[in-house]
């Protein structure tokens, strides 16, 4: 029950920050000033990044349940496709804005170092799923989600700095990794803990397999 309640948070929570990522993407009046910057100066990275972060967000939430994957395994498959190339764009896109992201060199750092990571796990989950090993393809996608989620959780912490009155820089500065290695964390310690859980096979079935 705590699973599926968890999932439906996330799933929620991600709909709407990619709902909100669509409308700064259409609608040009709902961007923050240093974001039509980006969009004046950068337009092809800030459109495929927005674009790109935004399917991950929906498509991801899909594919981590073992219902629909059970029910629907093409369907799957063709929205991992669909995953791993918004994360190729989004994430490439990503990388390049992060050279020119405000508040220095932390937030460069912290960004690329999570773009790249994000490209670097989603690849290894299609290599893997590819090479048939359908267990590290679920913990790289997991690592991948985990730092796709990274789009939700900044949004939730800057405006909590604010209302907290902290200055925005430092904040910024902070949040900037405070919103994805948590996520990752806390993505190691769910699939440890699920293989601790798991029951080791009796030496019998072992042969018998």
């Amino acid at each position: 029950m705590i699973r599926k309640i968890g999932w439906v948070v996330m799933m929620v929570c991600a709909a709407i920050i990619a709902a909100y990522a669509i409308a700064v993407l259409v609608v040009p009046t709902m961007r923050a000033p240093f974001l039509q910057q980006r969009f004046m100066t950068m337009p092809l990275a800030a459109t495929l990044h927005l674009a790109g972060a935004a399917v991950a967000l929906v498509l991801g939430p899909l594919q981590h349940n073992s219902r629909l994957r059970g029910r629907f395994l093409n369907l799957h498959r063709w929205t991992g496709r669909a995953y791993v190339l918004a994360v190729v764009f989004g994430g490439a896109a990503a990388f390049r804005l992060a050279t020119v992201a405000q508040g220095g060199l932390p937030a460069h750092v912290g960004f690329g170092l999570l773009a790249v990571l994000w490209l670097l796990a989603t690849g290894q989950a299609y290599r893997s799923i590819r090479a048939g090993d359908q267990d590290a393809h679920r913990r790289w996608m997991t690592r991948s989600y985990a730092l796709t989620f990274g789009a939700v959780t900044l949004r939730i912490y800057l405006p909590l700095s604010q209302v907290v009155g902290l200055p925005f820089e430092p904040a910024y500065q902070t949040i900037v990794w405070l919103c994805w290695v948590p996520n990752l964390i806390l993505a190691e310690w769910l699939m440890l803990r699920r293989y601790v859980r798991a029951p080791i096979p009796e030496p019998d079935s072992i042969i018998a397999a």
